[in-house]
Protein backbone atom coordinates (compact mmCIF):
# COMPACT_ATOMS: atom_id res chain seq x y z
CA UNK A 1 0.00 0.00 0.00
CA UNK A 2 1.32 3.45 -0.92
CA UNK A 3 1.86 5.95 1.90
CA UNK A 4 -0.84 8.24 0.50
CA UNK A 5 -3.35 5.38 0.58
CA UNK A 6 -2.37 4.60 4.19
CA UNK A 7 -2.93 8.21 5.28
CA UNK A 8 -6.30 8.36 3.51
CA UNK A 9 -7.43 5.10 5.12
CA UNK A 10 -6.22 6.30 8.52
CA UNK A 11 -8.15 9.57 8.42
CA UNK A 12 -11.27 7.85 7.10
CA UNK A 13 -11.30 5.52 10.09
CA UNK A 14 -10.14 7.58 13.05
CA UNK A 15 -13.44 6.98 14.85
CA UNK A 16 -14.46 9.87 17.11
CA UNK A 17 -14.01 13.32 15.56
CA UNK A 18 -12.70 15.96 17.97
CA UNK A 19 -12.07 19.58 17.00
CA UNK A 20 -9.26 21.08 19.06
CA UNK A 21 -6.89 23.98 18.45
CA UNK A 22 -4.20 23.64 21.17
CA UNK A 23 -1.92 26.66 21.68
CA UNK A 24 1.64 25.36 21.59
CA UNK A 25 3.03 28.69 22.81
CA UNK A 26 3.09 27.39 26.38
CA UNK A 27 4.21 23.92 25.39
CA UNK A 28 2.47 21.17 23.48
CA UNK A 29 1.26 19.24 26.50
CA UNK A 30 0.07 22.35 28.35
CA UNK A 31 -1.65 23.63 25.21
CA UNK A 32 -3.50 20.34 24.72
CA UNK A 33 -4.51 20.23 28.38
CA UNK A 34 -5.87 23.77 28.23
CA UNK A 35 -7.80 23.08 24.99
CA UNK A 36 -9.41 19.97 26.47
CA UNK A 37 -10.12 21.65 29.80
CA UNK A 38 -11.77 24.63 28.14
CA UNK A 39 -13.87 22.35 25.92
CA UNK A 40 -15.17 20.47 28.97
CA UNK A 41 -15.81 23.61 31.02
CA UNK A 42 -17.53 25.36 28.13
CA UNK A 43 -19.85 22.44 27.46
CA UNK A 44 -18.51 21.61 23.98
CA UNK A 45 -17.60 18.18 25.34
CA UNK A 46 -20.60 16.84 27.22
CA UNK A 47 -20.32 14.42 30.16
CA UNK A 48 -19.90 10.87 28.89
CA UNK A 49 -18.35 11.88 25.56
CA UNK A 50 -15.72 9.36 24.53
CA UNK A 51 -12.40 10.90 23.48
CA UNK A 52 -10.21 9.54 20.67
CA UNK A 53 -7.53 7.00 21.51
CA UNK A 54 -4.15 8.59 22.30
CA UNK A 55 -2.56 7.30 19.06
CA UNK A 56 -5.30 8.74 16.90
CA UNK A 57 -5.46 12.13 18.65
CA UNK A 58 -1.67 12.37 18.48
CA UNK A 59 -1.78 11.88 14.71
CA UNK A 60 -4.62 14.41 14.36
CA UNK A 61 -2.97 17.28 16.28
CA UNK A 62 0.58 16.42 15.23
CA UNK A 63 2.19 15.65 18.59
CA UNK A 64 3.59 12.51 20.18
CA UNK A 65 1.40 9.81 21.65
CA UNK A 66 3.19 10.10 25.03
CA UNK A 67 2.32 13.81 25.17
CA UNK A 68 -1.37 13.05 24.58
CA UNK A 69 -1.29 10.29 27.20
CA UNK A 70 0.30 12.64 29.74
CA UNK A 71 -2.36 15.29 29.04
CA UNK A 72 -5.14 12.72 29.47
CA UNK A 73 -3.60 11.48 32.74
CA UNK A 74 -3.39 15.05 34.10
CA UNK A 75 -7.04 15.78 33.30
CA UNK A 76 -8.10 12.46 34.85
CA UNK A 77 -6.26 13.51 38.01
CA UNK A 78 -8.04 16.88 37.95
CA UNK A 79 -11.44 15.20 37.58
CA UNK A 80 -12.22 16.43 34.06
CA UNK A 81 -11.87 12.98 32.48
CA UNK A 82 -12.35 9.37 33.51
CA UNK A 83 -10.40 6.38 32.22
CA UNK A 84 -11.54 2.78 32.58
CA UNK A 85 -10.13 -0.36 31.07
CA UNK A 86 -12.22 -1.34 28.06
CA UNK A 87 -14.29 1.83 27.86
CA UNK A 88 -11.59 4.33 26.93
CA UNK A 89 -11.27 7.91 28.13
CA UNK A 90 -14.46 9.88 28.65
CA UNK A 91 -15.54 13.29 29.85
CA UNK A 92 -16.46 13.24 33.54
CA UNK A 93 -19.65 14.68 35.04
CA UNK A 94 -18.71 17.95 36.70
CA UNK A 95 -20.64 19.45 39.64
CA UNK A 96 -23.31 21.82 38.32
CA UNK A 97 -23.46 25.39 39.58
CA UNK A 98 -27.08 25.73 38.46
CA UNK A 99 -29.85 25.31 41.00
CA UNK A 100 -31.46 22.68 38.80
CA UNK A 101 -31.02 21.53 35.22
CA UNK A 102 -33.26 23.17 32.59
CA UNK A 103 -35.03 19.86 31.96
CA UNK A 104 -35.99 19.56 35.64
CA UNK A 105 -37.22 23.15 35.70
CA UNK A 106 -39.34 22.53 32.61
CA UNK A 107 -40.84 19.40 34.16
CA UNK A 108 -41.63 21.33 37.33
CA UNK A 109 -43.63 23.83 35.27
CA UNK A 110 -45.69 21.17 33.50
CA UNK A 111 -49.26 20.81 34.75
CA UNK A 112 -50.44 17.61 36.39
CA UNK A 113 -53.32 17.43 33.92
CA UNK A 114 -53.11 18.89 30.43
CA UNK A 115 -56.44 19.63 28.77
CA UNK A 116 -55.10 22.32 26.46
CA UNK A 117 -56.29 22.07 22.85
CA UNK A 118 -54.21 21.74 19.71
CA UNK A 119 -52.53 18.36 19.92
CA UNK A 120 -53.57 14.75 19.32
CA UNK A 121 -52.79 11.79 21.53
CA UNK A 122 -49.17 11.39 20.43
CA UNK A 123 -48.93 8.26 22.57
CA UNK A 124 -51.15 6.59 19.98
CA UNK A 125 -48.67 7.22 17.17
CA UNK A 126 -48.62 4.03 15.02
CA UNK A 127 -44.92 3.40 15.53
CA UNK A 128 -44.94 -0.18 14.23
CA UNK A 129 -46.89 0.71 11.09
CA UNK A 130 -44.72 3.78 10.48
CA UNK A 131 -41.55 1.72 10.87
CA UNK A 132 -42.80 -0.85 8.36
CA UNK A 133 -43.72 1.91 5.94
CA UNK A 134 -40.34 3.56 6.44
CA UNK A 135 -38.49 0.33 5.79
CA UNK A 136 -40.44 -0.32 2.59
CA UNK A 137 -39.92 3.26 1.48
CA UNK A 138 -36.16 3.11 2.01
CA UNK A 139 -35.90 -0.32 0.40
CA UNK A 140 -37.65 0.83 -2.77
CA UNK A 141 -36.66 4.51 -2.94
CA UNK A 142 -34.85 5.45 -6.15
CA UNK A 143 -31.48 7.16 -5.78
CA UNK A 144 -32.86 10.62 -6.72
CA UNK A 145 -35.05 10.49 -3.59
CA UNK A 146 -31.93 11.30 -1.57
CA UNK A 147 -31.12 14.36 -3.69
CA UNK A 148 -32.73 17.79 -3.84
CA UNK A 149 -36.30 17.37 -5.01
CA UNK A 150 -39.28 19.03 -6.62
CA UNK A 151 -40.47 21.91 -4.38
CA UNK A 152 -44.02 20.61 -4.88
CA UNK A 153 -43.08 17.35 -3.16
CA UNK A 154 -42.62 13.73 -4.18
CA UNK A 155 -44.85 12.57 -7.01
CA UNK A 156 -45.61 9.38 -5.09
CA UNK A 157 -47.12 11.22 -2.13
CA UNK A 158 -49.02 13.72 -4.26
CA UNK A 159 -50.56 10.83 -6.18
CA UNK A 160 -51.48 8.95 -2.99
CA UNK A 161 -52.99 12.10 -1.46
CA UNK A 162 -54.98 12.75 -4.62
CA UNK A 163 -56.81 9.46 -4.13
CA UNK A 164 -57.12 9.70 -0.35
CA UNK A 165 -58.42 13.27 -0.22
CA UNK A 166 -60.91 12.54 -2.97
CA UNK A 167 -62.49 9.55 -1.25
CA UNK A 168 -62.14 10.63 2.39
CA UNK A 169 -62.72 14.39 2.23
CA UNK A 170 -64.40 15.02 -1.13
CA UNK A 171 -61.48 17.15 -2.35
CA UNK A 172 -60.83 17.51 -6.07
CA UNK A 173 -57.07 17.09 -5.96
CA UNK A 174 -55.15 16.28 -9.15
CA UNK A 175 -51.52 15.50 -8.18
CA UNK A 176 -50.22 18.42 -10.25
CA UNK A 177 -52.20 20.83 -8.05
CA UNK A 178 -50.81 19.55 -4.75
CA UNK A 179 -47.81 21.09 -2.96
CA UNK A 180 -46.31 19.27 0.02
CA UNK A 181 -45.32 21.47 2.97
CA UNK A 182 -43.87 21.05 6.43
CA UNK A 183 -47.28 21.75 7.94
CA UNK A 184 -50.24 24.11 7.90
CA UNK A 185 -48.24 27.08 9.14
CA UNK A 186 -45.82 26.90 6.24
CA UNK A 187 -48.69 26.57 3.78
CA UNK A 188 -50.40 29.65 5.22
CA UNK A 189 -47.12 31.59 5.18
CA UNK A 190 -46.38 30.66 1.55
CA UNK A 191 -49.85 31.66 0.46
CA UNK A 192 -49.64 34.99 2.29
CA UNK A 193 -46.35 35.72 0.56
CA UNK A 194 -47.89 34.97 -2.84
CA UNK A 195 -50.85 37.29 -2.11
CA UNK A 196 -48.37 40.14 -1.50
CA UNK A 197 -49.85 42.29 1.22
CA UNK A 198 -53.48 41.48 0.55
CA UNK A 199 -56.26 42.05 3.08
CA UNK A 200 -57.01 38.64 4.57
CA UNK A 201 -60.20 37.91 6.48
CA UNK A 202 -59.76 35.62 9.48
CA UNK A 203 -62.40 34.17 11.76
CA UNK A 204 -63.16 35.98 15.01
CA UNK A 205 -62.59 34.20 17.33
CA UNK A 206 -59.67 32.31 15.85
CA UNK A 207 -56.14 31.17 16.61
CA UNK A 208 -53.90 34.19 17.40
CA UNK A 209 -50.79 32.42 16.13
CA UNK A 210 -52.27 32.04 12.66
CA UNK A 211 -53.10 35.74 12.58
CA UNK A 212 -49.49 36.49 13.40
CA UNK A 213 -48.29 34.19 10.60
CA UNK A 214 -50.35 36.22 8.11
CA UNK A 215 -49.11 39.54 9.51
CA UNK A 216 -45.48 38.49 9.37
CA UNK A 217 -46.01 37.39 5.79
CA UNK A 218 -47.13 40.90 4.91
CA UNK A 219 -50.88 40.33 5.03
CA UNK A 220 -53.39 42.76 6.52
CA UNK A 221 -55.61 40.79 8.92
CA UNK A 222 -59.32 41.67 8.97
CA UNK A 223 -61.59 40.03 11.63
CA UNK A 224 -64.70 38.31 10.32
CA UNK A 225 -67.32 37.43 12.99
CA UNK A 226 -68.34 33.83 13.70
CA UNK A 227 -71.75 32.88 15.12
CA UNK A 228 -73.64 29.62 15.70
CA UNK A 229 -73.75 29.00 11.93
CA UNK A 230 -70.08 29.69 11.30
CA UNK A 231 -68.27 32.57 9.64
CA UNK A 232 -70.54 35.42 8.51
CA UNK A 233 -69.80 35.70 4.80
CA UNK A 234 -71.89 38.86 4.45
CA UNK A 235 -69.29 40.74 6.53
CA UNK A 236 -66.24 39.93 4.40
CA UNK A 237 -66.05 43.43 2.96
CA UNK A 238 -63.22 44.08 0.52
CA UNK A 239 -60.83 41.32 1.61
CA UNK A 240 -58.83 39.48 -1.06
CA UNK A 241 -58.93 36.15 0.79
CA UNK A 242 -60.58 34.60 3.83
CA UNK A 243 -59.22 31.82 6.06
CA UNK A 244 -61.92 29.49 7.43
CA UNK A 245 -62.28 26.24 9.40
CA UNK A 246 -65.57 24.92 7.95
CA UNK A 247 -65.64 21.37 9.31
CA UNK A 248 -65.05 22.33 12.97
CA UNK A 249 -64.49 26.00 13.62
CA UNK A 250 -61.61 26.77 15.94
CA UNK A 251 -62.24 27.44 18.79
CA UNK A 252 -66.08 27.50 18.92
CA UNK A 253 -66.47 24.08 17.30
CA UNK A 254 -69.41 25.05 15.05
CA UNK A 255 -69.78 23.51 11.60
CA UNK A 256 -70.24 25.94 8.73
CA UNK A 257 -73.93 25.92 7.76
CA UNK A 258 -74.76 24.89 4.15
CA UNK A 259 -76.19 28.34 3.42
CA UNK A 260 -72.98 29.96 4.63
CA UNK A 261 -70.98 27.57 2.44
CA UNK A 262 -72.92 28.68 -0.58
CA UNK A 263 -72.59 32.32 0.41
CA UNK A 264 -68.82 31.96 0.73
CA UNK A 265 -68.36 30.30 -2.65
CA UNK A 266 -70.72 32.81 -4.29
CA UNK A 267 -68.64 35.64 -2.82
CA UNK A 268 -65.42 34.09 -4.14
CA UNK A 269 -66.80 33.66 -7.66
CA UNK A 270 -68.40 37.10 -7.82
CA UNK A 271 -65.46 39.04 -6.33
CA UNK A 272 -62.51 36.97 -7.54
CA UNK A 273 -61.82 36.19 -3.90
CA UNK A 274 -59.91 33.26 -2.46
CA UNK A 275 -61.12 30.91 0.28
CA UNK A 276 -58.41 29.25 2.37
CA UNK A 277 -59.81 26.09 3.97
CA UNK A 278 -58.04 24.85 7.09
CA UNK A 279 -59.22 21.23 7.39
CA UNK A 280 -57.18 20.58 10.52
CA UNK A 281 -59.34 17.83 12.05
CA UNK A 282 -61.88 17.02 9.33
CA UNK A 283 -61.41 13.26 9.68
CA UNK A 284 -62.76 13.23 13.23
CA UNK A 285 -66.56 13.40 13.00
CA UNK A 286 -68.46 11.37 15.60
CA UNK A 287 -72.24 11.49 15.26
CA UNK A 288 -72.61 11.16 11.50
CA UNK A 289 -70.53 10.96 8.35
CA UNK A 290 -67.75 13.56 8.14
CA UNK A 291 -68.75 16.82 6.50
CA UNK A 292 -67.05 17.04 3.12
CA UNK A 293 -64.47 19.69 2.42
CA UNK A 294 -65.66 23.06 1.15
CA UNK A 295 -63.10 22.77 -1.65
CA UNK A 296 -65.26 20.20 -3.44
CA UNK A 297 -67.88 22.91 -4.07
CA UNK A 298 -65.47 25.40 -5.65
CA UNK A 299 -62.06 23.91 -6.51
CA UNK A 300 -61.14 26.96 -8.57
CA UNK A 301 -61.69 29.36 -5.66
CA UNK A 302 -60.57 27.33 -2.63
CA UNK A 303 -57.07 26.55 -1.35
CA UNK A 304 -57.35 23.39 0.74
CA UNK A 305 -54.80 22.85 3.53
CA UNK A 306 -54.44 19.64 5.50
CA UNK A 307 -51.74 17.98 7.59
CA UNK A 308 -50.75 14.76 9.30
CA UNK A 309 -50.31 16.68 12.57
CA UNK A 310 -53.67 15.69 14.08
CA UNK A 311 -53.95 12.21 12.55
CA UNK A 312 -50.36 11.05 13.17
CA UNK A 313 -48.40 13.68 15.06
CA UNK A 314 -46.93 17.18 14.71
CA UNK A 315 -43.37 15.83 14.83
CA UNK A 316 -43.60 14.48 11.26
CA UNK A 317 -43.91 17.99 9.76
CA UNK A 318 -45.97 16.87 6.78
CA UNK A 319 -48.77 18.94 5.29
CA UNK A 320 -50.33 19.57 1.90
CA UNK A 321 -51.97 22.30 -0.12
CA UNK A 322 -54.46 21.67 -2.93
CA UNK A 323 -54.37 24.80 -5.06
CA UNK A 324 -56.43 26.35 -7.83
CA UNK A 325 -54.48 26.02 -11.12
CA UNK A 326 -53.49 29.70 -11.28
CA UNK A 327 -51.66 29.54 -7.91
CA UNK A 328 -49.62 26.34 -8.31
CA UNK A 329 -46.52 27.83 -9.95
CA UNK A 330 -46.38 30.86 -7.66
CA UNK A 331 -46.70 28.76 -4.48
CA UNK A 332 -44.15 26.22 -5.75
CA UNK A 333 -41.71 29.07 -6.41
CA UNK A 334 -42.29 30.47 -2.92
CA UNK A 335 -41.69 27.00 -1.49
CA UNK A 336 -38.46 26.66 -3.49
CA UNK A 337 -37.13 29.89 -2.03
CA UNK A 338 -38.34 29.06 1.46
CA UNK A 339 -36.72 25.69 2.16
CA UNK A 340 -36.32 24.17 -1.33
CA UNK A 341 -38.43 21.11 -0.55
CA UNK A 342 -39.88 19.09 2.32
CA UNK A 343 -37.76 16.11 3.35
CA UNK A 344 -38.37 13.16 1.05
CA UNK A 345 -38.11 9.97 3.09
CA UNK A 346 -41.02 10.88 5.36
CA UNK A 347 -43.08 11.64 2.27
CA UNK A 348 -42.36 8.18 0.88
CA UNK A 349 -43.21 6.55 4.21
CA UNK A 350 -46.56 8.38 4.34
CA UNK A 351 -47.19 7.24 0.77
CA UNK A 352 -46.71 3.64 1.88
CA UNK A 353 -49.00 4.18 4.85
CA UNK A 354 -51.76 5.58 2.64
CA UNK A 355 -51.40 3.04 -0.18
CA UNK A 356 -51.48 0.11 2.26
CA UNK A 357 -54.59 1.59 3.96
CA UNK A 358 -52.74 1.54 7.28
CA UNK A 359 -53.41 5.28 7.44
CA UNK A 360 -57.17 4.69 7.14
CA UNK A 361 -57.06 2.02 9.84
CA UNK A 362 -55.17 4.33 12.16
CA UNK A 363 -57.58 7.22 11.58
CA UNK A 364 -60.59 4.96 12.28
CA UNK A 365 -59.00 3.69 15.50
CA UNK A 366 -58.28 7.27 16.61
CA UNK A 367 -61.84 8.31 15.75
CA UNK A 368 -63.21 5.65 18.09
CA UNK A 369 -60.78 6.59 20.85
CA UNK A 370 -61.54 10.29 20.62
CA UNK A 371 -65.28 9.65 20.47
CA UNK A 372 -65.06 7.76 23.76
CA UNK A 373 -63.18 10.69 25.24
CA UNK A 374 -65.73 13.14 23.87
CA UNK A 375 -68.57 11.09 25.33
CA UNK A 376 -66.88 10.97 28.74
CA UNK A 377 -66.36 14.75 28.67
CA UNK A 378 -70.04 15.37 27.90
CA UNK A 379 -71.08 12.88 30.60
CA UNK A 380 -68.92 14.52 33.27
CA UNK A 381 -69.46 18.17 32.34
CA UNK A 382 -72.69 18.43 30.38
CA UNK A 383 -74.93 18.89 33.41
CA UNK A 384 -72.68 21.57 34.89
CA UNK A 385 -72.13 23.89 31.94
CA UNK A 386 -73.07 24.23 28.31
CA UNK A 387 -70.67 22.15 26.24
CA UNK A 388 -70.47 23.13 22.57
CA UNK A 389 -68.63 22.00 19.45
CA UNK A 390 -68.79 18.33 20.35
CA UNK A 391 -69.83 16.84 17.00
CA UNK A 392 -66.24 16.62 15.77
CA UNK A 393 -62.61 17.33 16.45
CA UNK A 394 -60.34 17.12 19.46
CA UNK A 395 -61.70 19.96 21.59
CA UNK A 396 -64.93 21.34 23.01
CA UNK A 397 -66.01 24.75 24.26
CA UNK A 398 -67.30 24.85 27.85
CA UNK A 399 -69.28 27.95 28.77
CA UNK A 400 -68.27 29.80 31.97
CA UNK A 401 -69.19 33.15 33.49
CA UNK A 402 -65.73 34.23 34.65
CA UNK A 403 -62.73 32.83 32.78
CA UNK A 404 -60.14 34.37 35.09
CA UNK A 405 -61.66 32.86 38.23
CA UNK A 406 -62.00 29.40 36.66
CA UNK A 407 -58.46 29.48 35.26
CA UNK A 408 -57.02 30.52 38.62
CA UNK A 409 -58.78 27.61 40.33
CA UNK A 410 -57.65 25.23 37.59
CA UNK A 411 -54.04 26.34 37.92
CA UNK A 412 -54.19 25.77 41.68
CA UNK A 413 -55.28 22.19 40.96
CA UNK A 414 -52.45 21.63 38.47
CA UNK A 415 -54.88 21.65 35.54
CA UNK A 416 -54.16 23.42 32.23
CA UNK A 417 -56.97 24.35 29.84
CA UNK A 418 -57.40 26.85 27.02
CA UNK A 419 -59.50 30.00 27.28
CA UNK A 420 -61.82 31.50 24.72
CA UNK A 421 -60.78 35.05 25.64
CA UNK A 422 -57.34 34.76 24.07
CA UNK A 423 -58.85 33.93 20.66
CA UNK A 424 -60.70 37.20 20.04
CA UNK A 425 -59.05 39.64 17.66
CA UNK A 426 -59.59 42.40 20.22
CA UNK A 427 -60.62 41.99 23.88
CA UNK A 428 -63.73 43.71 25.00
CA UNK A 429 -66.52 43.70 27.55
CA UNK A 430 -69.51 41.55 26.75
CA UNK A 431 -67.57 38.94 24.81
CA UNK A 432 -68.70 35.35 25.44
CA UNK A 433 -66.42 33.51 27.85
CA UNK A 434 -65.48 29.87 27.96
CA UNK A 435 -62.85 27.18 28.33
CA UNK A 436 -61.39 25.51 25.25
CA UNK A 437 -60.93 21.94 26.49
CA UNK A 438 -58.75 19.60 24.46
CA UNK A 439 -59.24 15.87 24.89
CA UNK A 440 -56.56 14.64 22.50
CA UNK A 441 -53.50 15.43 24.61
CA UNK A 442 -53.97 13.53 27.92
CA UNK A 443 -52.75 9.98 28.31
CA UNK A 444 -55.58 7.46 28.40
CA UNK A 445 -55.07 6.50 32.04
CA UNK A 446 -55.10 10.06 33.41
CA UNK A 447 -57.91 11.47 31.27
CA UNK A 448 -60.81 10.48 33.60
CA UNK A 449 -59.03 11.99 36.59
CA UNK A 450 -58.36 15.19 34.62
CA UNK A 451 -62.08 15.50 33.91
CA UNK A 452 -62.90 14.98 37.58
CA UNK A 453 -60.57 17.81 38.50
CA UNK A 454 -62.14 20.03 35.83
CA UNK A 455 -65.63 19.19 37.10
CA UNK A 456 -64.56 20.11 40.63
CA UNK A 457 -63.14 23.42 39.41
CA UNK A 458 -66.37 24.24 37.57
CA UNK A 459 -68.49 23.35 40.60
CA UNK A 460 -66.48 25.67 42.84
CA UNK A 461 -66.38 28.60 40.42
Amino acid sequence: MARGDFVDDFWAGVGVDLHLEPDSGEGRRAGLERALRDAVRGGRLAPGTRLPATRRLAAEVGISRNTVKAAYDQLVAEGYLTARQGSGTRVASLPSVAAEPPEAAARAREPRFDLRPGSPDVGAFPAAAWLRALRRAIATAPSPAYDYGDPRGRTELRTALSGYLGRARGVIAPPERIVITSGYVQGLALLTRVLEGARVGMEDPGLPFHREVVRRGGGDVVPVPVDERGVRAEELGDVRAVVVTPAHQYPTGVTLHPERRRALTDWARARGGLIVEDDYDGEFRYDRQPVGALQGMAPGEVVYLGTASKTLGPALRLGWMVLPPHLVDAVADAKLHSDHHTESIGQLALTELIDSHAYDRHVRACRLRYRRRRDLLVDRLGARRGVRGIAAGLHALVEVRDEEEVLARAEAEGLAVGRLGEHWHAPGAGRPQGLVVGYGTPRERVYPEALEVLAKVLDEA
